[in-house]
């Protein structure tokens, strides 16, 4: 476990696809009591000045977003779902975004591609970002393989992420995330912000 330490002024926190809906039925999520250590991070970041961010996947009504050769969405397009297009109305209450924090919706699995995310991090100067949510297949490992690309430290908090499958969620924190983030727990992330 790598000892944990922030940068005063260039740290945030990305609390990642935190869905209602998700959060409060994934037994992954549930039984290891998720949302409640990730709202001691959250709490712990806003005690300490640290810039809180947030993304959830929304779309316009009719799904313009997507396309027939999007793997990932169509289903949903076809689905006859109605579209949700603000992210708040999605995210976990136990985790709800102040007003001044922010909160971007996407429109693809990785929480930096096409949204205001990144500019916004770049605008205040971050460096170490800590990621936590749902899934560790989807958001997290999109996000973290892009984030490195843009140099970004990373912290992935590994008892505040979850996935319908738990031996991919196990094989992603144990063997292919590590390459480009540390793994950490939310204690560890707790005290670190308290340091700050």
């Amino acid at each position: 476990m790598p000892d944990v330490t922030f940068e005063r002024g260039h740290t945030a926190v990305l609390i990642a696809d935190f869905y209602a809906e998700m959060m409060d039925t994934l037994p992954h999520a549930t039984g290891r009591g998720v949302v409640q250590k990730a709202s001691a991070i959250q709490a712990a970041a806003r005690d300490a000045g640290v810039m809180v961010c947030y993304c959830a996947t929304v779309f316009r009504p009719g799904y313009p977003e997507i396309g027939q050769r999007n793997k990932t969405f169509s289903q949903r397009k076809a689905s006859g779902q109605t579209a949700i297009p603000n992210p708040i109305d999605v995210i976990h209450s136990g985790v709800r975004p102040h007003d001044d924090e922010v909160v971007v919706g996407k429109h693809r699995v990785n929480a930096l591609y096409g949204t205001g995310l990144d500019l916004a991090l770049r605008a205040n100067d971050i460096r170490d970002l800590v990621i936590l949510g749902y899934a560790t297949s989807g958001v997290i490992l999109s996000t973290v393989r892009y984030a490195a690309d843009l140099d970004y430290n990373l912290y992935v908090v590994e008892d505040c992420c979850s996935d319908p499958d738990v031996e991919v969620h196990g094989f992603l924190v144990d063997r292919i995330l590590p390459r480009q983030a540390d793994i950490v727990q939310s204690d560890d992330v707790i005290q670190a912000l308290r340091t700050l």
